[in-house]
């Protein structure tokens, strides 16, 4: 059975938040619209379902080690700090919004708190994401099929 480490990142974070999105069980906080994500940007995300493909990608991170914690989300989600004509630097992320992200995983069944420290994947969240990662890639053994019936079609109208 294929799991999230044998399909591409981008694919799976847009297949789970789509599929966080549509369930509606996830609690959006009512500044998501607002907010910005790092004190190193300049304006809020774009993208309205911002909120939904954070978690994703948290959620994905958290599987693929054993368990992660705030600070470590914080640098990963972190950027480029432009600071005019002096050299850019690192800066981290929001915490708060990587917290926010965290706690709402976990009210859903996702995450759990680990007793060491930071937080960790919970069997049923695991096999939420082993489920959606087996979807992607069935659709994607479907549309290779696909493919190769239309160049056998092609042979055969030749």
């Amino acid at each position: 059975m294929p799991g999230v480490r044998d399909v591409a990142p981008d694919a799976f974070i847009a297949a789970y938040s789509s599929h966080l999105k549509r369930s509606g069980k996830l609690d959006v906080p009512v500044w998501v619209d607002i907010v910005k994500t790092g004190a190193f940007k300049e304006q809020a995300p774009y993208d309205p379902d911002w909120f939904y493909v954070r978690a994703a990608a948290v959620a994905r991170h958290i599987y693929l080690r054993k368990h992660v914690g705030i600070g470590a989300l914080a640098k990963l989600h972190g950027g480029r700090n432009r600071r005019g004509n002096r050299p850019s630097h690192h800066a981290d992320a929001s915490t708060n919004i990587q917290r926010k992200v965290c706690q709402a995983l976990e009210k859903i069944g996702v995450l759990e708190l680990a007793a060491d420290g930071g937080r960790r994947i919970t069997q049923d969240g695991q096999r939420d994401l082993d489920r959606i990662a087996t979807a992607i890639v069935e659709a994607e053994r479907e549309d290779a099929d696909e493919e190769g019936d239309d160049a056998v079609e092609e042979e055969d109208d030749e």
